[in-house]
C-alpha cells in the first residue's frame, strides 16, 4: 500500500491564510462585541474595611451610669434636648444664615452641576453655523476655474459629533462626579453640625459667665455688708484700721473680677451673633444664669458611628470617586472612536442658496490612539493609584479620630459627674465655714483676716462649681457632634436626586 504523499509548500498555503483570516474575524468579532457592549474598564469599587473595636472603653467595664442620659437625638434638632427656648431660636438661624454653611451648600451645588456635566458628554454634540463671504481671486493662477472671478459665498451648515463610551471613561467620569457630590453634600451637613455645636457651646459658656457674674454680684453685695459692719466696729473701737482695709481690698477686688467677665460674654455674644448670620454691633443676648443640665447621648456601639458622622462619610465618598478615577485612567490606553456628521447649504447667488442642488453632507468615524508615549499614561494610573490609597488612609484616619472623639468627651462626662458632685460637697463646706468664721468675728472672738481667708475660699469654691458646670455642658455639645447629631448616611443624595435636584428638593419638602 503506497503512504499518502505529503501536501507540497505551495499547496498548503491556501490553508495557512484561511487560518489566519479565521483568527482575524474572530478578532474583529469579539473587538465588535465589546465596542457594542461598551467595556467599563478599571476596578468596580469596595468599601474599604475600618477596624471597630466592640465597645467604647469609657462604657466598658466602668461601671458609670450618667445622670442625664438622651436615648434619641433629633436629627436635625438635637439641640431640644437642653429644653432651652434662646437656644432653640438661634440654632435654627444656623442653617440659613451661617455664611460657613452657605459657602458648603454653593461647593456642593458646584459639585452637582459637574455632575450634569460629565454626563453630557455620554450624547452628541451638535453645533450650527452660517456664513458669508464676497472674494475675488487672482487672474494670474493658471488652472482655476475661478481665477479673476468675483464670488460670493452663502453658508448655513450643522456640525454633530459623538465619542461612544467604549472603555467606560465617560461612566467612570460620571461615577467619580457623583461621590464627589455625594461627599460635597456630606461636607455641608458636617459644617452645619460644626457651626451649630460650636453656637450651643458658645451660649452655654455664655449662660455659665452669666450665672458667675450672678454669683459675684450677690459676693460683692454681701462684701459691702461685711465692710459696713467692719466699720462701724471700727468706729466703736472694736476693730482696727487694718480690718477696714482688708475688708476694702476684698470688696475691691471682687468688683474687679465681676468687670473683668464682662470682656469675655461680650466676645461671646459677638461670637453668637456671626454664627447666626448678623451683624455684633446689632445683636444682644439679655443676662440669664445657666440652668440646662448635661445630657450625655446614648453612644452605641463604635461601629455604629461610620455611618452617624458626616466627616466619615465624606471621607468614604472622596474614595469611591478616587476609585473611579482609576477607571479614567485606565481607559486612556485605548483608542477613542469619533462619529460625526456634516450638513447644510452652500450657494454663490442668493437665489439658489436655499434648494436642493445646494446641499452638502458629510460623514464619517475616526478612530485615534496613542501608540507610544514613554509611560506617560502609565505615570497617570499611577498616580490615580496612589491618590485612592491616600483617600483610604485619610477615611482610615477620620474613623480613628471620630472613636478617640467619643471616647474623649466620654470620659470628660464621667470624670466631670464626680467632680461636680465633689465640688458641690466642697461648697457647702465652704459656706459652713465661712457662717461659722463670721459669727465668731462678730463676736469679738477672731481678727478680720480669717474672715477675708473664708470668703476667698468659699467664693473660689463656688466659681469652680460653675466653672465645672459649663465644662460638663461643653463636653455633652461635644460629645452629640461627635456622635454625628442624629445624622446617619440615609441622609446623603442618592443618584437619582443629584442627576434631579427637582426631585430632591420635592421629596424633602414631603419630609418636611
Amino acid at each position: 500500500m503506497t503512504a499518502p504523499t505529503p501536501p507540497s509548500r505551495r499547496e498548503r498555503a491556501p490553508r495557512r491564510k484561511r487560518i489566519t483570516l479565521r483568527a482575524s474575524a474572530l478578532a474583529l468579532a469579539s473587538a465588535s462585541v465589546c465596542l457594542l457592549a461598551a467595556c467599563t474598564v478599571g476596578p468596580d469599587y469596595v468599601k474599604p474595611p475600618a477596624a471597630a473595636a466592640a465597645t467604647y472603653k469609657e462604657l466598658d467595664g466602668t461601671g458609670w451610669m450618667p445622670a442625664q442620659p438622651a436615648d434619641t437625638l433629633t436629627r436635625g434638632a438635637w439641640w431640644n434636648v437642653y429644653a432651652d427656648p434662646s437656644l432653640d431660636a438661634l440654632e435654627r438661624q444656623v442653617a440659613t444664615a451661617n455664611q460657613t454653611v452657605q459657602a458648603a451648600e454653593a461647593r456642593f451645588r458646584a459639585a452637582r452641576a459637574t455632575v450634569a456635566q460629565y454626563r453630557s458628554t455620554y450624547f452628541p454634540v451638535v453645533s450650527a453655523n452660517g456664513d458669508y463671504s464676497r472674494a475675488r481671486g487672482s487672474s494670474n493662477v493658471l488652472h482655476k476655474s475661478t481665477a479673476g472671478l468675483t464670488l460670493n459665498d452663502y453658508l448655513v451648515q450643522a456640525d454633530a459629533s459623538w465619542e461612544p463610551d467604549l472603555w467606560g471613561r465617560v461612566t467612570r467620569s460620571v461615577e467619580g462626579a457623583k461621590a464627589e457630590a455625594q461627599a460635597s453634600a456630606a461636607d455641608v451637613d458636617a459644617a452645619l453640625l460644626s457651626m451649630q455645636a460650636e453656637l450651643a457651646t458658645d451660649y452655654f459658656e455664655l449662660r455659665g459667665l452669666d450665672q458667675e457674674r450672678q454669683l459675684l454680684d450677690d459676693t460683692i453685695e454681701a462684701y459691702t455688708e461685711a465692710l459696713d459692719l467692719t466699720q462701724h466696729r471700727y468706729a466703736g473701737g472694736i476693730a482696727t484700721d487694718a480690718d477696714v482695709a482688708q475688708a476694702q481690698t476684698q470688696l475691691k477686688t471682687t468688683q474687679t473680677q465681676a468687670l473683668d467677665i464682662g470682656v469675655q460674654r461680650a466676645q461671646l455674644e459677638h461670637a453668637i451673633a456671626i454664627l447666626t448670620g448678623q451683624p455684633p454691633s446689632t445683636f444682644s443676648l439679655p443676662v440669664a444664669p445657666l440652668v440646662a443640665v448635661p445630657v450625655v447621648a446614648a453612644a452605641g456601639v463604635p461601629s455604629a458611628l461610620l455611618e452617624r458622622r458626616p466627616d466619615i462619610a465624606a471621607a468614604e465618598r472622596h474614595i469611591a470617586d478616587m476609585n473611579a478615577q482609576i477607571g479614567v485612567a485606565t481607559a486612556a490606553f485605548f483608542p477613542s472612536l469619533i462619529l460625526s456628521v456634516t450638513g447644510g447649504l452652500e450657494a454663490t447667488n442668493y437665489s439658489q442658496w436655499l434648494v436642493a442642488p445646494s446641499r452638502l453632507w458629510s460623514l464619517g468615524p475616526a478612530l485615534a490612539g496613542t501608540l507610544l508615549d514613554f509611560g506617560g499614561r502609565a505615570a497617570v494610573k499611577e498616580q490615580a493609584r496612589a491618590h485612592y490609597d491616600e483617600s483610604v488612609a485619610q477615611y482610615r484616619q477620620t474613623v480613628l479620630s471620630a472613636f478617640g472623639e467619643v471616647e474623649d468627651n466620654l470620659a470628660a462626662l464621667r470624670v466631670l459627674e464626680q467632680e461636680a458632685a465633689a465640688q458641690d460637697d466642697a461648697v457647702a463646706a465652704a459656706q459652713r465655714s465661712l457662717a461659722v468664721v463670721s459669727n465668731r468675728y462678730k463676736n469679738g472672738a477672731i481678727t478680720y483676716l480669717d474672715v477675708v481667708v473664708a470668703q476667698t475660699t468659699a467664693l473660689a469654691n463656688e466659681r469652680n462649681a460653675v466653672s465645672i458646670a459649663r465644662r460638663r455642658m461643653a463636653a455633652s455639645v461635644a460629645l452629640i457632634k461627635a456622635l454625628g447629631g442624629g445624622w446617619d448616611a440615609s441622609a446623603l443624595p442618592t443618584d437619582e436626586q443629584i442627576v434631579h435636584p427637582a426631585t430632591a428638593a420635592s421629596e424633602a419638602a414631603a419630609h418636611g
